[in-house]
This record gives C-alpha cells, sequence and structure tokens, in this order.
C-alpha cells in the first residue's frame, strides 16, 4: 500500500484539554475508525512524525502505544507501523471488558455473577403492558419518536423526584434506552479527548469504558471522592463521577455529611457531578435510604434506571438535569437514536409510581442470597474476605493471594464467571480483589460458591501479573 501523508489528514488536533499523547492518539484513533487510515496504511516513523509535528519523540511514541494497546495499529522491526488489518483488529468501538463479553458471548455451562440484574420481570410488568393495549390501539397521529422521551414517562419520572424531595419538572428528564446509555450520552456530551474525569475507585466498569471511549483521562479517587476538591483544583476536571448509594462494587452509602460536602465543593470548582442512583433503591429491610443527591444540589446530574429495580429488559433509564443540559443531551441523543421504545415508555410510566412498592416487596429476597452467599463463602472459602452490606447488588472480595485475573479465569475454567478487580479500578490497587452479585436464585447461587471453591482449589497465581496499561489512568 502507498504511503499515506498522514499529517495532512491530522489537521488540527492539538487544541484540547490534555497530554499532547492523549490528543494525537485520538485523533488517529478518529481517522483509523473513519477509514480515513484504511487497514494496513503505513504510518511515520516515530522521529520523522515527531518531527513533522514539532513535538517531542516521546509524545509519538506514548500514542503509539496506546493505539496498539488497542489493538489499532501493528509495530513491528523492520516493517514499521500499520493500520492494523481486519485479520488484528476488533471493529472499532468496541470492547474487551469482561463485563460486556460475558453478554455478548454467553455460554450455557457458565454461571454468570459478573453482570447483575433480576433473573425475569415481576408480574407487575406483564400488568403493566396489559394496561397500555387500549392506549396504543387507539393512538393516531403520532409517529412514536420521542427523543427526549415520552411525556407520560418524563411527567412520572419528574413527579418521583418531587416525592423525594428533588423538585424537578418534566423538561429536566431525558429517559434513555438503559443507564448506560445515559452514561455514553454524557461522556459523548462532557468530554473530549484529554478531558480529565473524577472518580471512585474501585468503580462501575461500564463507567469506565463509557468515558474511555470518549478518550478522557481518568483520575481515579478513594470512595466518596476523597480529595476532589484538591484534585480538582490541581488538575481541570471535566467531570466527576460518583455511586453514593450502594456503590458498585463495595455497596458503601455516603453519609449525609460527605453527600453535602460534595455537592459544595462541586459546585465551588464548577466541576459537572453525576451520581449514578441506579442501585439506590436496592436496600434491605429496615434500610433507610437517603434522599437523591441532588436534593443537596439541583445542580447534580442524575443516572436512574429499572434495570436493577424491576427488569434490565424494558431498557428504560433517564437522566435529571438541568433543562439546559437535558436540551443538549436530547439534541446530541437525535442524532444517534431518533426515541425509544414507546410501548416500554408508555408501560414504564406505570410502574415508575410503584418502585418502592416493588422493591420492598423483593428486598428481604435480595437479603436472604446475599446472606447465603455470605454463609457459603465462610464455610467454602473461610481465607476469602468479604464485607456485608445492606443493600445494593454486589460483593467486594478480597483474595488472600493470587490476582483477580488470573483467578477470573480459573474460575471461569471452572463454570462461573466473575468480575477481576482490575477491571474496575484505574489506579491498580485493587488487583487482589474480585466482584460477584448475589440475583440468582438461591440454588443457583450455591452451585456457584461451589464452583468457586473447586476454582481457588485448583488456582495456581502466576509467578508474575501483568499491570493493566497505565496510560488511561492519571
Amino acid at each position: 500500500m502507498e504511503p499515506i501523508a498522514v499529517t495532512e489528514r491530522l489537521g488540527r488536533w492539538s487544541s484540547g484539554r490534555g497530554p499532547l499523547y492523549v490528543l494525537l492518539a485520538a485523533r488517529l484513533r478518529q481517522l483509523i475508525d473513519d477509514g480515513e487510515l484504511p487497514p494496513g496504511a503505513a504510518l511515520p516513523p516515530d522521529r520523522v512524525f515527531a518531527a513533522q509535528l514539532a513535538v517531542g519523540r516521546s509524545t509519538v511514541v506514548a500514542a503509539y502505544d496506546l493505539l496498539e494497546s488497542e489493538a489499532r495499529i501493528v509495530r513491528r522491526r523492520g516493517s514499521g507501523t500499520r493500520v492494523a488489518g481486519a485479520t488484528t483488529v476488533a471493529t472499532p468501538e468496541t470492547t474487551d471488558a469482561p463485563m460486556f463479553l460475558h453478554l455478548l458471548e454467553p455460554r450455557p455451562d457458565v454461571i454468570s455473577l459478573a453482570c447483575a440484574a433480576p433473573e425475569s420481570p415481576p408480574p407487575e410488568v406483564a400488568e403493566a403492558y396489559a394496561q397500555i393495549l387500549p392506549e396504543l390501539s387507539s393512538t393516531t397521529a403520532d409517529i412514536g419518536y420521542y427523543p427526549g422521551g415520552h411525556p407520560a414517562l418524563r411527567t412520572a419520572i419528574a413527579e418521583r423526584y418531587l416525592r423525594q424531595g428533588v423538585p424537578t419538572r418534566p423538561d429536566e428528564v431525558l429517559v434513555t434506552n438503559g443507564g448506560q446509555q445515559a452514561l455514553s450520552l454524557l461522556a459523548r456530551a462532557f468530554l473530549r479527548p484529554g478531558d480529565r474525569v473524577l472518580l471512585e475507585t474501585p468503580t462501575y466498569p461500564g463507567a469506565l469504558e463509557a468515558f474511555r471511549e470518549a478518550g478522557a483521562l481518568l483520575h481515579p479517587l478513594p470512595l466518596g471522592l476523597d480529595g476532589f476538591e484538591a484534585a480538582a483544583r490541581t488538575h481541570r476536571s471535566a467531570l466527576a463521577y460518583v455511586t453514593p448509594t450502594f456503590q458498585n462494587p463495595t455497596g458503601a452509602v455516603l453519609s449525609a455529611l460527605v453527600r453535602r460536602r460534595l455537592v459544595e465543593v462541586a459546585a465551588a470548582v464548577d466541576v459537572p457531578l453525576v451520581a449514578d442512583e441506579i442501585v439506590a433503591d436496592l436496600g434491605f429491610p429496615g434500610e433507610d435510604l437517603p434522599q437523591p443527591l441532588a436534593a443537596d444540589a439541583a445542580t447534580v446530574i442524575t443516572i436512574g434506571s429499572l434495570s436493577k429495580n424491576i427488569w434490565g429488559g424494558l431498557r428504560v433509564g433517564w437522566v435529571r438535569a438541568s433543562a439546559a443540559t437535558i436540551a443538549r443531551l436530547t439534541r446530541l441523543r437525535a442524532v444517534h437514536d431518533l426515541g425509544g421504545n414507546l410501548p416500554a415508555q408508555l408501560a414504564a410510566a406505570h410502574l415508575v409510581p410503584r418502585i418502592d412498592v416493588l422493591c420492598a416487596a423483593r428486598a428481604a429476597q435480595r437479603e436472604s442470597c446475599h446472606d447465603l452467599v455470605l454463609g457459603a463463602l465462610s464455610r467454602k472459602l473461610p481465607d476469602w474476605s468479604v464485607t456485608p452490606v445492606r443493600g445494593g447488588q454486589t460483593l467486594w472480595i478480597r483474595l488472600p493471594y493470587g490476582d483477580g485475573s488470573s483467578f477470573a479465569q480459573t474460575a471461569l475454567r471452572h463454570g462461573v464467571a466473575i468480575l477481576a478487580g482490575s477491571g474496575l479500578d484505574v489506579s491498580g490497587r485493587s488487583d487482589g480483589y474480585v466482584r460477584i452479585h448475589f440475583r440468582h436464585p438461591p440454588q443457583t447461587l450455591t452451585e456457584a460458591v461451589d464452583r468457586l471453591a473447586g476454582a481457588w482449589r485448583a488456582y495456581h497465581p502466576p509467578s508474575r501479573t501483568t499491570p493493566a496499561p497505565p496510560a488511561l489512568a492519571v
């Protein structure tokens, strides 16, 4: 293939925040994904490229290293650097995160403790669909496209926030296809390559993937974003992300004092604060659930969903934010998706007012499954360190030796899928942890722990663990 004048195609790539190598990698990534740099295209040697761009050679080397770690380019001694071909690179904008791969490539012989959600819809879902049939059958003069969400559902969500102490109008709610789409839209709206995101560590891997897709630099902080103000003032940040109630994966709940301080600091340093409250309704019996974080400051951007408290198959989530932010997100969403499933939204409008009742009815069952797993782990894996939780759906487990990544592979060979801590922690300090969930029926959970025990007996940790690439964490 003839050499391509890469520098002519780059255009403006250095206008943005963040290290130059991240900005350069982001622009090259875009050219590759858009086909401007086709498979097999030769890229300039790092010294030549650096001279052409008037940057240090280390900038080009770091950018190439980042793209190589994503399998977008191939570097071989003697043949130079080339855009990866179809046989060596996955489809652009795909993920290799284990949580998603277990969904994309399910195995019937494997019990998945990697992605948590209700195993079946409650009867109330079918009842809600039955309620909307007359409305659907009488619908006329309605093409069914609502990029912002159907007005009935936006109103129901707004009224629920009002009951929780957060005055909200329907135009301050955007309905999305689940919480993951909400995260992706926020990443697209607020982040540019090289922008910095402050987030807890460990945290939800789906958030990490959404922010990485936007080319963001991920700055890890302890739970509750301790050190948030200092980090925000030292390094200009574009976004902060927190799970204040039943944190994923640890199950921690922020105190009222920490919540107030968090929103005060976010306002003071002018950093948009995203509160992921998708699992906030999953308290055990007798657990007093705190108000949404937005009750302390209406400027907080809140993500909600029916995936964990009702059923993931509905694919109904939302963002609650200022009307200006919602309008911006709606325009962005319209480009990629003209609107969600209308029958699902109409059914959800009947379900949202019942969230508290439905969650309370199943709280004892969730607690029972939590206790069952804790008891089974205590008997069969007594050297594992597990902290009980008072809600949510996950357990954060410290292994006595070895690392989560290699053990997760052993567990998979024994028929159970778990998440390694390294995939939830960009700081690199959670290699010795794994995450599991307790949403399966009791008999399935019992079998899963039996398989984990068998995997642990067979586990031989590698003599040396390969660390995760550090380029995306700062």
